[in-house]
């Protein structure tokens, strides 16, 4: 089958390669999915770099999240069955390919009225956003959050999931053009850090009294200056280092008000847990009715993922990359 393969972290660009690979079969508990789109996520990038915190070792075939058909099932599989169109979260990476091996749990079997592609675009930032606010933390009405990269796909469904919830959302973004989405998807006030002291911005916003939640995915000087914007008692959830790992005065800025700090990764919720199936129906419930919005900017065949990796970090997406694959 082809695939995309990560041979090394970073390097050449003859590191990831376009190559034919042993077609994969489902082990127990996992399906076979030959993938019609696949989701394209910051993860990707950080793997291709050899930098993701949750290391898979290489060689590895790339991608996060599919979308497509389920054409074989491995044994104790009872939930879904060969013909079933699904969309995924492969941990283990294997979804740049045109068929990939997911465990049962992760899949969801989707209603006829959503397509393939919105599945793929979907899937794991919406499930990453509604974790952040509803799993890892409480949101609700009448709560302030600061959330950085809000133009950025997880970002979009942050800012869509709080303000259902009756949160103030204020955001803040790093490339000029991007808060015109999150405008448009309910943010109260968007902050560009190239062009003003966000820190400045979001205490006259919030009269002086700073947010409830601090929403990070970029650590480095950017959430270490967030300290300044948040009220005693508050609470940071981080789900992405962009910019760099948190620096090493975390303890002390948690200690001077109080701050509770959650790092949350998806792949650690227990996909068999009752979480894990709410935030499932929520958001699947909400891509069908079309009460979420799915931003799909591009699309790219297999064929021309470096520049569907470039696109990405290029800094000026503000939606969904996919990747098509046809078998």
């Amino acid at each position: 089958m082809r695939a995309v393969l990560l041979n090394a972290p970073d390097g050449p660009g003859e590191n990831m390669v376009v190559t034919e690979v042993a077609r994969v079969e489902p082990g127990p508990g996992e399906v076979l999915v030959a993938v019609e789109y696949a989701g394209c996520n910051f993860a990707d990038t950080m793997m291709r770099r050899g930098i993701y915190p949750h290391p898979k070792g290489y060689p590895l075939v790339a991608g996060l999240e599919v979308a497509g058909t389920v054409t074989a099932v491995g044994p104790d599989v009872a939930r879904v069955k060969v013909g079933d169109r699904v969309a995924g979260f492969s941990e283990d990476g294997g979804g740049f390919a045109e068929f990939c091996a997911i465990p049962a749990g992760r899949l969801i079997v989707l209603p006829d009225a959503i397509g393939s592609d919105v599945a793929a675009a979907f899937l794991l930032q919406g499930l990453t956003a509604w974790h952040v606010l509803h799993t890892v933390s409480k949101t609700g009405k009448g709560d302030v959050l600061l959330v950085h990269a809000i133009g950025g796909g997880v970002g979009l469904y942050l800012t869509q999931f709080a303000k259902k919830a009756g949160a103030t959302v204020i955001g803040t973004i790093g490339t000029a053009g991007k808060e015109k989405r999150a405008l448009e998807f309910g943010a109260d006030r968007v902050i560009n850090r190239n062009e003003e002291d966000f820190v400045d911005a979001v205490m006259r916003f919030t009269d002086g009294k700073g947010v409830d939640k601090i929403v990070d995915s970029t650590g480095g000087t950017i959430l270490d200056n967030s300290f300044r914007t948040i009220r005693p008692l508050g609470h940071v959830v981080s789900y992405g280092e962009a910019e760099a790992k948190p620096l090493g005065n975390l303890w002390e800025q948690l200690v001077r008000k109080s701050l509770t700090f959650t790092r949350m990764h998806l792949g650690h919720i227990d996909h068999h847990s009752e979480s894990w199936m709410n935030a499932v129906r929520e958001v699947t419930a909400m891509a069908e009715s079309g009460e979420l919005k799915v931003p799909i900017e591009e699309m790219f065949p297999l064929e021309r993922v470096h520049d569907m990796y470039a696109k990405l970090e290029s800094r000026h997406v503000a939606g969904k990359l996919l990747m098509k694959i046809t078998a």
